[in-house]
Parts: structure tokens; sequence; C-alpha cells
């Protein structure tokens, strides 16, 4: 490609550092096609071809979402390739919820210069997390924006889109006292609360990369860039072997927030907080804050990364079939009357 402004270059836009930036990524956007995918990365749209054999009532479901003041700690640590993983996580994360199978991603990053080889660590991780959800990256927005933001600094958010049968979407309105609450377990703090996060541990003028005890000998930096867990072929799975009732995707809000959103009119979540398992790290943040117990849980996931409401009877086999699909999933409560959301 011959296209080069010298003028736009001078100006702070190097749209020839664009190009060398997707010739870059190429080779991890390859890794996503999936069945649905048409065509490379370079048009002006991105097209999917999705399979709808089977659906009665194919019903789209679409999910927008960042990584928030997490990518602070790229940049600190300058390590880029694993908040692409958490930006692909926060979208499917929440479209699985509805029963909805991953179809299609996009990206888009802004940065204050364009250096190729940073957008194209970028991009691996996003390509990693569509890896991870089944879903193809196709198409994306790599935007240059001198003076609006430091040179070295960036931002990243995507769009993902899935599809499940309308018959199949997940609901609230067969949840009922005497419903079981199942844990799906985080990878640690996962995208959200991170102002709080660094507030609380004085980030700036913390140790970041010297191994730690209180972190099972991991680095706070190491520690807190950890990637979202992604739980699509899990959750997948276990729909298509049990009846679930309802799921809650615990990010920005905490227990109190998000589990109430999967329950309907009359029943509270009651969760039994010993039964919890909490990494280290929300103890090292608890701490180090002076945060209250109830804000913690208002704001960070706690060790639960999604919340699954079945029957009771179906328990056991919902926790068998997670497991059997990479989840160490365990009880953590039950469903019972009122209007409190959660008890805890």
């Amino acid at each position: 490609m011959k296209s080069e402004s010298a003028s736009y270059k001078a100006a702070g836009v190097d749209i020839t550092a664009g190009y060398r930036a997707v010739e870059l990524m190429k080779s991890s956007i390859k890794r996503t096609k999936n069945e649905g995918s048409v065509d490379d990365i370079g048009g002006f749209g991105g097209m999917f071809i999705p399979s709808i054999a089977g659906m009665k009532e194919p019903v789209l479901v679409s999910g927008t979402d960042g990584v928030g003041t997490k990518i602070k700690l790229a940049f600190m640590m300058d390590k880029h390739d694993t908040v692409g993983i958490d930006c692909v996580a926060m979208c499917v994360n929440d479209i699985i919820c509805s029963g909805a199978k991953p179809l299609f991603f996009l990206d888009y990053i802004a940065c204050g210069k364009n250096v190729p080889e940073k957008i194209a660590a970028i991009v691996s991780g996003v390509a990693e997390g569509c890896v991870q959800s089944g879903a193809a990256l196709i198409g994306g927005e790599t935007a240059e924006h001198p003076g609006l933001m430091p040179e070295d600094e960036y931002d990243l958010a995507g769009f993902a889109v899935g599809i499940v049968d309308r018959e199949k979407v997940l609901d609230n309105k067969s949840i009922k006292p005497g419903d079981v609450i199942i844990a799906l377990p985080s990878s640690g703090v996962h995208s959200n609360g991170f102002s709080l996060v660094r507030r609380a541990l004085d980030i700036e003028n913390a140790d970041l990369t010297s191994p730690r005890a209180d972190l099972g000998g991991k680095s706070l930096g190491e520690t807190l860039l950890t990637p979202t867990r992604i739980y699509v072929k899990a959750v997948l799975a276990l729909i298509e072997q049990v009846k679930v009732k309802g799921i809650s995707h615990i990010t920005g809000g905490g227990f109190y927030e998000n589990i109430p959103r999967s329950l309907p009119d009359g029943c509270t979540a009651k969760i039994d907080k010993s039964a919890i398992r909490t990494p280290a790290i929300f103890d090292v943040i608890a701490k180090a804050g002076n945060i209250p117990e109830r804000d913690m849980f208002n704001t960070f996931n706690m060790g639960v990364g999604m919340a699954i409401t079945v029957a009771k009877e179906d328990a056991a086999k919902a926790i068998e079939v997670l497991k059997a699909n990479g989840e160490a999933a365990y009880l953590i409560g039950e469903v019972v009357a009122g209007d409190e959301g959660v008890i805890l």
C-alpha cells in the first residue's frame, strides 16, 4: 500500500504505522476464524454468516464493554498482551447470561501514538479471548489521537454478538425459593473496581514486581493483571445438559448489584459467606485500603466470577458438568422468599 501523508504524520498521525499494525495482527486474527467467518480484516465492515439450523426463532444478543482503569496497570507493567482477554471476557460473559453462543467480536483501540508492535500485542490478547470463547474476530478500529491522550497510553473497548433460539433464552421466570446458587471461581479481581484498587494500594508508588508471600509468591502487578476468566464454553456445555434458571456475571457492583439482576420479584439470594473461596488479593486490598466488608462485596467479585441458579435436585449434575469443563464449581447459597435482593 502506497498511501501516506507527510502532513498528517507531522500532525501526529502516522497512517503507515496503522498499516504495519494490521499486518502484525493478522496471524492473531487468523486463530479466531470459525464456521461463520467470511473474509479477512481490512474491509469497511466485518462480515459473518450465522448458522441458524434447527432454530425456530433466532435472537441476536449483543454486549459491549471495556477494560476500565485496569489498563493503567498494563501501562505501568509495560505488558499489553492480556488486557485484550479482559475486553472480550467482559462482553462474552455478559451475553452468555442470556444463554447465547458468541458469534463474533470487534475491538476499538484509541491510542496517543500508534506503535505497531504494541497494538499487535493488544490484539493478540483480544484474539486469545476470542479463541477461548469461540468467537471470530471479524473487525476493529485503531484510532491515533495525538493531543487527546499521552503517546504511551491507549484505551480499549469491544463489542460482541451472540445467538440463541428465543425459546431457549434464559430468564428468571422459573426461579423459586429452594433453588440453589452455584459459584464459578474468578481468576482474581477481573476487570472491575480498579479505581478503588489503585487508590487502596497506592498503585503509583507500589512495588509491582517483587514476589509476595501473601500472594503465593506472585508479584502484585502480575496478580492484578491476571486476565478475566471466560466462562463461555463451560456454561454452554452446562445449558445443554441441565436446566439453568438464571446466570449472574459478577462485575462492577459486586454481589449486591449483579445477583439480584437474575432474580424475579419475591426472591432473594441467601449467600453463605463462609463457603466463598476468596483469593488472597482481596484481603490485601481490603487491609491496605481499610475497606469495610460490605463495600468489598459491593465492588468486587470476591472470588465468584459467575453465579448460576438451578433447581436443588439438579445441583450435583450441574457441578459435575462444570467440573468436567474446567470449572471448579461449588455451592454458595440458595434462593429464599423475600425482596432483599441479596443476604450475605
